[in-house]
């Protein structure tokens, strides 16, 4: 959501917005290891409703030609300095011809710190919060625990503002004819699995209005287990507003797909994917109410990345990175031995 709120901002500067997006090569040179492969970066990027171009296996350094080529006034980046792995600015040639914009960080998030958060993944912090504690319960649902920490998701607090949401909301009511779609999830680390998912439950009707009910933190917590969700509330609600194919988001949306919930929003389909359905606390169906009604249906998006395996690439990626320090010290250490013993010999 830090990205798709930097590509909000900059179509904000223009009328039409193209978004350069680079090759695994060119990330891996500059950068390190990228999560996810280009062919997913490309279609995540396109499925986030501010823009309306994607140029795939964009340079590294942006030059005057890049702007040409796409027929580009201006091109916009953050307020953070990126450079080439010379320690050269990546925008130094378009800032000289006046053809820069800068557009504002989004305080609280970057990748690292969410690599940080699925690195600590082995931390049992969720079962240090007693069961019987009245805010494990119901109050602070957004998320917060009494020391401005999240108890479910153990990282400090990204401060939501109803200003923050309203710029990411579509603000459209649902109108005649429309079939107002509700699915459900907790939508952790929004990616493609999530954009393969909506986009084909947005090929189910012809005008098709989606409102996606995200989960309380600790309702993910219940159902996913281990340190889930990476992402509070806030966050992941941000991510799912800033999809194309979403319409509406439902904060904290109940477990149980409910007859007040369906009729409150005239929902005439319920779609989910085909993941696995865990019982309400209870023990009973959360899709009971839609399948009685017969307005349930599983779509399968045709992908099988879940949140689970991007954890498991991360620290695929971690442990590579590590291993390859220690051969390089190790050698390091082997060429300072070496030299010694020439230097005893003499």
């Amino acid at each position: 959501y830090g990205h798709s709120n930097q590509l909000r901002q900059a179509r904000a500067m223009g009328d039409y917005l193209i978004v350069g997006v680079h090759t695994d090569e060119e990330i891996a040179k500059h950068k390190g290891p990228p999560v996810f492969t280009q062919e997913e970066r490309y279609k995540m990027v396109q499925a986030i409703k501010w823009v309306d171009e994607i140029a795939p296996g964009a340079p590294y350094v942006t030059t005057l030609e890049t702007l040409d080529k796409y027929n580009c006034d201006f091109c916009v980046h953050g307020d953070d300095i990126t450079l080439t792995i010379d320690g050269k600015d990546t925008y130094e040639e378009v800032k000289a011809a006046g053809r820069y914009r800068e557009c504002k960080r989004t305080q609280g998030v970057s990748t690292t710190d969410l690599v940080g958060r699925m690195l600590l993944m082995t931390k049992a912090h969720h079962s240090n919060i007693d069961e019987d504690l009245d805010y494990r319960k119901h109050t602070d649902n957004f998320g917060k625990g009494p020391k401005g920490h999240s108890p479910w998701t153990g990282v400090s607090q990204f401060l939501q503002t109803s200003q923050k949401i309203i710029q990411f909301a579509s603000g459209k009511e649902p109108q005649p004819g429309d079939t107002i779609i509700y699915v459900a999830g907790a939508f952790d680390l929004f990616h493609i699995g999530h954009v393969d998912f909506l986009e084909k439950v947005h090929q189910v009707a012809e005008k098709p209005y989606i409102i996606a009910g995200l989960h309380f933190d600790q309702e993910v917590n219940r159902y996913k287990g281990k340190n889930y969700p990476i992402m509070n509330i806030h966050e992941r609600t941000l991510s799912v507003l800033a999809c194309r194919y979403v319409s509406e988001v439902v904060i904290g949306a109940p477990y149980a797909v409910t007859a007040d919930l369906l009729d409150h929003f005239r929902v005439t389909l319920v779609c989910h994917g085909m993941t696995e359905v865990v019982p309400d606390k209870d023990g009973s169906d959360p899709y009971e109410e839609p399948k009685r009604r017969g307005i349930f249906q599983l779509v399968d998006s045709g992908s099988n990345l879940t949140t689970d395996l991007i954890v498991q690439r991360i620290i695929k990626n971690r442990l590579e990175f590590e291993a390859r320090n220690q051969k390089k010290e190790a050698k390091e250490l082997a060429v300072l031995k070496a030299m010694r013993r020439l230097e005893e010999k003499h």
